[in-house]
């Protein structure tokens, strides 16, 4: 009893204590945003745009307006420096707008080259922003692919495209991986960026999933499968530490929104004075590989 009456107190001081707590989330400025890649043999391609508040609702008409123009942008060699030239093309619901090399600039026009360092330069506002990247040389290849029915279901027309790879000996290669399917466009897997701390020069066969895109609800049930009739297409990338930190990040990130169980992380970006994003390099290999029907 004397128990009983002790406890039915606690529970009505802790009612008694009970507090209307409102938390005021910060308002903080738009950030820009900089999505800036350059691969060996192409031109280099910057998409800027303003960041938006974690509440914010988002359509077709905020996306439109997000894009930032008449910003200066230009990156250098090392030798030679070249301003790009902002472009836009035609999507679904509009446009998305870009800035890339000038041919209207032929002396200092450039396209990526194995092993070379790039700095990239933004002034937008007064404010400038900077960032570095490097191209590395293409040492980490792919062998050979191949495909394979599904384990225990030798009559589905979902097959697992395979590869086999050869890391260079030495700590520090990184890679990122895209696919295509048929037509469709060049998509990163779900988990892209792989470094070498496990397979260090050694040569071994690994799955390749099905890259996705991620602006499109993801079917996990189906996810990483090619189909019997396709025509697939690897796309493997030598890369950075910075790029791999990046796009490492990023990727947990994005797998963890809306998991109330998955801890909080933030994304390492490689551009300064407060800009989000990254600069990225890509040395690319392309393997194709045609599965029967």
């Amino acid at each position: 009893m004397r128990i009983g009456i002790i406890c039915l107190f606690l529970l009505m001081a802790l009612v008694s204590c009970e507090k209307t707590i409102n938390i005021d989330t910060d308002i903080t400025s738009p950030k820009l945003v900089v999505d800036a890649s350059i691969e060996n043999d192409q031109t280099p391609t910057v998409i800027l745009s303003s960041s938006f508040g974690y509440y914010s609702s988002i359509d077709s008409t905020v996306l439109k307006n997000s894009f930032i123009h008449n910003a200066i942008v230009t990156i250098s060699d090392g030798s030679k420096t070249h301003q790009l030239k902002e472009y836009k093309i035609q999507v679904a619901n509009g446009f998305v707008y870009y800035y890339s090399s000038d041919p209207a600039n032929p002396t200092t026009f450039m396209k990526g080259v194995l092993g070379k360092h790039y700095e990239l330069k933004i002034n937008y506002q007064s404010q400038l922003y900077s960032s570095t990247t490097n191209i590395p040389e293409l040492t980490k290849k792919i062998d050979s692919i191949w495909w394979m029915p599904l384990k225990n279901y030798p009559d589905s027309p979902q097959v697992m495209v395979m590869t086999k790879v050869t890391d260079p000996p030495g700590l520090g290669n990184y890679i990122r991986y895209f696919t295509k399917q048929n037509s469709e466009p060049f998509y990163p897997g779900l988990n892209s960026v792989f470094d070498d701390q496990i397979v260090d020069g050694k040569t071994y066969s690994i799955q390749i999933d099905r890259g996705v895109n991620r602006n499109e609800k993801i079917d996990r049930a189906n996810y990483g499968y090619f189909l019997k009739g396709d025509t697939a297409v690897i796309k493997l990338c030598n890369i950075d530490k910075a790029t791999y930190d990046f796009w490492r990040t990023w990727e947990y990130a994005f797998q963890s929104v809306g998991n109330p169980f998955s801890a909080p992380g933030k994304v390492s970006g490689n551009i300064n004075n407060g800009a989000l994003g990254a600069f990225c390099g890509y040395a690319v290999q392309y393997k194709s590989l045609i599965i029967p029907k």
